[in-house]
């Protein structure tokens, strides 16, 4: 039973505490938990709870219904005629609120003083992997798959998938699975370090939660530096890396060959690329 419930505003996420770990639920198992507005607001406001709650000494972010996170509902897009539909928002205003969106929730969950778990009991794909990315450690099921997905759908990609990815299996991998869109299996993925380690299917909320819990009792002042340490070791600056990812994220929104991916993914074909 949950020692405390946290109130999301919506039924898109679920966030409650037990045992000093935030469990935090992408809910929208029909959609294989695709982002949507009310549920990136309730990750910002369970991430900024965590930061400051006294009760919680690590995050688990993890899908319900045997998926982790399909990325952006492309399914939603293509029925607004491409992500940026008839939205009356300017595009210097669309990227402000994707920069926002970016450091409240991948930033948040990297630079969190306190560790942070991805749980992945399916597909992780798109920006949804780069949530997972984002976290400090990544467990995941044998039927989990990771997949960048951006090219199939005309995106750049956003998140911090490119930054996360580059640091932890270096550029030149990092630009294959961005350039191709492979699924990548989870006997690939701890090879090459994208997970920390694959547990059966029935019992891997209960060894993650095990892991964060252990985590949660340790010595938190020593994970909070030992956080900020294992971060500056890292060359680069991440905001940065953010800040770009969202000018071309909403930039390629507005091009043909998303709309058209967009739409492809609907009729269930091969989408037709112009370049423009």
């Amino acid at each position: 039973m949950a020692d405390r419930i946290f109130d999301t505003g919506t039924d898109d996420i679920s966030t409650e505490v037990t045992d000093g770990v935030m469990t935090i639920t992408l809910n929208r198992p029909k959609r294989r938990n695709a982002m949507s507005n009310p549920m990136l607001q309730g990750l910002v406001g369970s991430l900024a709870d965590a930061e400051v709650a006294s009760d919680v000494g690590a995050v688990v972010l993890t899908g319900a219904g045997g998926a982790f996170c399909a990325g952006g509902d492309v399914k939603g897009m293509a029925e607004a005629g491409g992500e940026a539909g008839n939205s009356p928002q300017q595009y210097d205003a669309r990227v402000h609120l994707q920069r926002r969106n970016q450091r409240d929730t991948a930033g948040k969950l990297y630079e969190l003083p306190k560790p942070t778990l991805a749980a992945l009991p399916g597909p992780a794909a798109g920006a949804g992997l780069s949530l997972a990315l984002s976290c400090d450690l990544r467990y995941a099921s044998p039927n989990a798959i990771m997949t960048t997905a951006f090219a199939r759908v005309g995106f750049s990609g956003d998140y911090g998938g490119t930054y996360f990815m580059s640091r932890l299996i270096g550029s030149a991998k990092a630009r294959e699975l961005y350039f191709l869109s492979e699924k990548v299996d989870m006997v690939e993925a701890e090879r090459l370090g994208l997970v920390n380690g694959v547990f059966p299917e029935e019992s891997l909320q209960d060894d993650v939660h095990a892991i964060a819990k252990r985590l949660a009792e340790g010595p938190t002042v020593a994970y909070r530096y030992m956080k900020e340490n294992l971060n500056r070791a890292v060359n680069g600056e991440m905001g940065e890396c953010l800040d770009m990812e969202a000018a071309h994220h909403i930039h390629c929104g507005q091009t043909r060959d998303h709309r058209e991916a967009a739409q492809a993914f609907v009729e269930k074909r091969e989408p037709v690329f112009e370049g423009r």
